[in-house]
């Protein structure tokens, strides 16, 4: 290889493990939201939610458009997850494909094998995370979708079905 590559290969591979911590915290992050969102479904079967949405509004007031603004914030950090945990998985996957091809270039399954475990771990967690975050995401927007539409129907005093 050349001294561009080499260099281009050595700085790929300075972020192997940047993105390998990223998809740990992304998994945390999503099993910790799907214990929030477990939680929340409960209190809603039970009929013992109290709504965050209209609670937020009771105390800054506000209006609809207030309102949605603060739905974009409460799904955000799911969104992002949702979104870039995927490229991540991408990415731990590709940086260790090189490795895999030198080492079988030489005849080194074992080299081969170390690599490709780091690459296809790296992706199921990846894919896991996105998965448990899109699915939460889906259900809590229709939640506080709805719940917004509540307040919009509370406040101009209509009757609404939903």
């Amino acid at each position: 290889m050349n001294a561009l590559e080499q260099s281009m290969y050595q700085l790929s591979h300075v972020f192997l493990y940047p993105v390998l911590l990223l998809i740990i915290l992304s998994l945390t992050y999503a099993l910790f939201a799907l214990g929030a969102f477990l939680w929340e479904a409960w209190l809603r079967q039970r009929k013992r939610y109290t709504s965050v949405l209209l609670s937020w509004q009771a105390e800054h007031g506000g209006s609809s458009d207030d309102l949605e603004l603060f739905i974009l914030k409460q799904l955000e950090w799911l969104r992002i997850t949702t979104r870039s945990t995927p490229m991540l998985g991408l990415i731990a996957t590709m940086i260790p494909m090189g490795p895999a091809m030198l080492a079988l270039t030489e005849s080194n399954i074992d080299g081969v094998g170390e690599n490709l475990v780091v690459a296809f771990s790296a992706v199921i967690l990846a894919l896991l995370s996105a998965s448990i975050s899109f699915f939460i995401l889906t259900i809590r927007r229709r939640w506080l979708l709805q719940e917004l539409r509540q307040f919009e129907c509370l406040s101009q005093e209509s009757a609404c079905a939903f």
